[in-house]
């Protein structure tokens, strides 16, 4: 049996994205541990995945839908998750949404396990 990863796996792998778990179905449930793990979420990390689906949807080699993405800090320990909108990934490629526009929208998705305790942004 081949040790080598390919497809969506190899390709989040190859940028970085330590993949834990990863199902493609309606949409795709992405579960990975971060190389950050600090009290919040690693945004360059985000989008390092980010683009992997990207790059995936720009070439033809995925077609665009939902994705859920969970980020652990060990392997029980939730540090937060985000997702993606098939749209905004769509948009994106047709150039009708701006680098910009596409990050504060997956940015406004991000939350964080421990925020019910009251930590903000200005505390991490």
């Amino acid at each position: 049996m081949s040790d080598v990863v390919d497809g969506l796996e190899g390709d989040l792998r190859s940028n970085g994205i330590s993949v834990e778990a990863l199902s493609v179905d309606e949409r795709v449930d992405l579960t990975y541990l971060t190389a950050f793990p600090g009290a919040r979420v690693n945004h360059q990390e985000m989008g390092r995945a980010c683009n992997t689906f990207i790059d995936r949807a720009e070439t033809g080699d995925w077609s665009p839908r939902r994705v859920e993405a969970t980020v652990l800090r060990s392997d029980d320990d939730v540090l937060g998750s985000w997702h993606i909108e098939p749209e905004w990934i769509t948009g994106y490629t047709e150039y009708r949404l701006s680098d910009e526009d596409f990050s504060e929208r997956v940015l406004d998705t991000l939350t964080h396990e421990h925020e019910h305790e009251g930590e903000t942004e200005a505390q991490s």
